[in-house]
């Protein structure tokens, strides 16, 4: 079964007098363990499916089925709650608190949703390890570096345990060589902890990491490209991209 699964997902959006067809009747899935990327034109759709997905907006018609849960069975503190602790999340800019340390900020989903830092400590180190950032537990964010932030920001959406991390450009804030970092360490992670991800971005690098490459035109998938083992070349995905732009 399907960690994530959608039917028919589509979003439409009142702009005046005009609407406007953000997703078109989306049907694709996710496997357990699976790391997946979305590419697609800019007003594609790519943002609107995220937030859908992790219960930030609903859908107008359509059904997302995420470990087993309809979302449209739950009501809206039901959805934060089922967000919490099934959905981790990983963003272009962090979204550390300033004045926590490294291992405050991988904590806070847990303090958010009531439970003891205490029990889990044993897990934020080893997140912490996970990333490579073992000795800097205690730092806070303006003494990390920028790529250092986002492997704060990767152990911070392992630290629940989610079925499945959703992640929003998430080296398009940082130089090549700490991008190819956080890359290298989203695969790490699909190895190591069984992860299953969905990234968001607009760099054929970044997606020729992915087991599986959704291509997104005018709300609808056009196109999808998979690892059959060898990799998924930079120079396909360009190829795609370029005929998408047309």
């Amino acid at each position: 079964m399907p960690v994530l699964e959608t039917k028919y997902l589509t979003k439409e959006y009142r702009m005046g007098e005009v609407t406007v067809s953000a997703l078109r009747g989306v049907d694709f899935s996710v496997e357990r363990g699976e790391f997946v990327a979305i590419m697609g034109p800019s007003g594609s759709g790519k943002s609107t499916l995220l937030h859908l997905l992790g219960g930030l907006d609903p859908p107008t018609d359509g059904e997302i089925c995420l470990a087993g849960q309809m979302l449209s069975e739950l009501n809206d503190d039901q959805i934060t709650r089922f967000r919490r602790r099934k959905i981790g999340f990983i963003f272009q800019f962090y979204n550390l608190i300033p004045t926590l340390t490294a291992a405050e900020n991988v904590a806070l989903p847990l303090l958010i949703d009531g439970q003891s830092k205490r029990h889990y400590r044993e897990r934020i180190q080893d997140l912490l390890a996970l990333v490579n950032l073992a000795d800097r537990a205690d730092h806070r964010p303006d003494q990390l570096s920028g790529g250092q932030q986002q492997r704060v920001a990767i152990a911070r959406a392992f630290v629940n345990q989610p079925e499945i991390v959703l992640a929003d450009e998430p080296t398009g804030n940082l130089d090549s060589r700490s991008g190819t970092t956080i890359l290298e360490l989203l695969r790490k992670t699909c190895q190591e902890l069984g992860a299953t991800i969905l990234m968001v971005t607009h760099d054929a690098r970044a997606a020729s990491y992915a087991d599986r490459i959704v291509f997104l035109q005018d709300g609808c998938i056009v196109h999808q490209l998979e690892d059959n083992g060898n990799g998924i070349e930079v120079q396909d995905i360009m190829s795609i991209l370029a005929e998408l732009e047309l």
